[in-house]
């Protein structure tokens, strides 16, 4: 009986041996699979970004590949009218050579001859559709009349010369796509697009490209315009927003029409602000990209900063010299009334020219264009770099925000003024 107590005792104890053993099999099993679980995670997630890296690596060097040099003969290929305003100009390459891609809302930076300036006169204007059309460029463009308040005062050279003398089947001189002000197609993160007037251009852009790579990323597009009549793009993002759930368009109304319906044409009578657009956000969890006239920059970056949006997640474009006419300095104005301002003097090492400084110009470009000193400019808003000048001696102060910092030692002619006695490389 005592021999059988015991063979029962052992086989108990043995049986308890067994599925001990087979507990920690089990454990073990289990925490090798979560540990290949995230080892494969892990895995995917390096691939994914190494794909990502290989691919930007594959567009660059095919934009490389197609890319050029200087200007390129480029032919009107269709004149689109979006407003009373704003006209598309469709762009196809005169050699029929395919052309490289860009980054959305970079900008194509065109050279005319116009009759009546001594010196051929270059503009940039942003690119306003995705880049995945390899025959042709657009850009659309706002016929800038004088300024308001200056009926006397000129309007907008260029943009007025390609509304009233740029026709289809032209030939115009455009350099590659270029420019800092880009969104990151290869990230997932939700975007939010600000733009006001034509400041929509490199944001469609960027939207028309997320669309067309059928991006999942969550999207709101945010446009103010004045009313109806200068609603450019209407339809189309009325379409885009009615076939992608992931795309929610808002128009903003600051001066509707009798005629325009609140729903059906625009969705908020205001302007895009910071405070009107938080109701329809959850957070600011977003990258923020805008694009419109300085003082509306001004205002979205101040009050999104004040929101907890990091600089990081801040992108913004101004347009237009309304950037350095906006900003002149009050103070100096008034030192100069209770004494006269220290003379300063600006020396053209290439010119030859010595000069003194007009405190009421608002540009050291200004300043060089009125004592007939060229000097390449593009956007004329601190953007584009093509008034980037070398400082051979001096300093200068900077009357609007540079899309990027200049390099070491230069200066973006279009923006600045000098400090004193200042010595360029022009």
């Amino acid at each position: 009986m005592l021999n059988i107590a015991i063979s029962f005792i052992a086989l108990v104890f043995l049986l308890g041996l067994v599925a001990y053993v087979l507990i920690l099999i089990a454990n073990n099993s289990r925490a090798l699979s979560i540990n290949q679980n995230r080892a494969d995670l892990e895995s995917e997630l390096l691939k994914a970004r190494v794909d990502q890296i290989m691919e930007a690596k594959r567009l660059e060097d095919e934009k490389a590949k197609l890319s050029w040099n200087g200007f390129r003969k480029f032919r009107v290929a269709s004149k689109v009218k979006e407003t009373h305003d704003i006209t598309s100009f469709y762009l196809s390459p005169h050699d029929g050579k395919p052309l490289p891609g860009f980054f959305p809302g970079q900008f194509l930076t065109f050279q005319f001859h116009i009759p009546g300036n001594a010196q051929p006169v270059v503009r940039c204007y942003s690119l306003s559709d995705s880049p995945y059309h390899p025959d042709r460029y657009r850009v659309s463009i706002k016929k800038v009349p004088a300024p308001r308040g200056e009926p006397k005062a000129p309007p907008g050279l260029v943009s007025n010369y390609f509304h009233e003398s740029i026709n289809e089947h032209d030939i115009v001189d455009v350099k590659a796509p270029s420019g800092q002000f880009y969104i990151n197609m290869n990230v997932k993160t939700p975007v939010v697009l600000l733009a006001g007037g034509v400041g929509i251009t490199p944001v469609l852009s960027m939207l028309n490209a997320l669309v067309e790579i059928e991006s999942q990323r969550e999207i709101w597009f945010f446009l103010g315009v004045r009313n109806k009549k200068e609603h450019v793009m209407k339809e189309h993002l009325e379409k885009v927003a009615k076939e992608n759930p992931n795309v929610n368009v808002k128009i903003f109304y600051s001066s509707p029409d009798e005629g325009d319906k609140e729903g059906d044409d625009y969705h908020v009578k205001g302007r895009v602000s910071v405070e009107n657009i938080k109701p329809f956000l959850p957070s600011n969890n977003y990258d923020f990209y805008i694009c419109a006239p300085p003082p509306m920059v001004k205002d979205l970056r101040a009050d999104l900063a004040a929101w907890g949006t990091p600089k990081a997640h801040i992108h913004f474009e101004a347009f237009g010299p309304a950037t350095v006419k906006k900003c002149k300095t009050e103070p100096a104005k008034e030192e100069a009334s209770k004494e006269e301002a220290p003379k300063i003097d600006i020396r053209f090492t290439k010119s030859g020219k010595i000069l003194p400084w007009n405190p009421n110009l608002t540009s050291l470009l200004e300043f060089a264009e009125k004592n007939g000193i060229p000097l390449d400019s593009g956007c004329r808003a601190g953007n584009c770099g093509t008034c980037l000048t070398a400082i051979k001696n001096g300093e200068v102060t900077y009357v609007g925000e540079p899309g990027s910092p200049p390099e070491e030692g230069s200066c973006l002619a279009c923006i600045a003024i000098p400090k004193g006695n200042l010595t360029l490389d022009a």
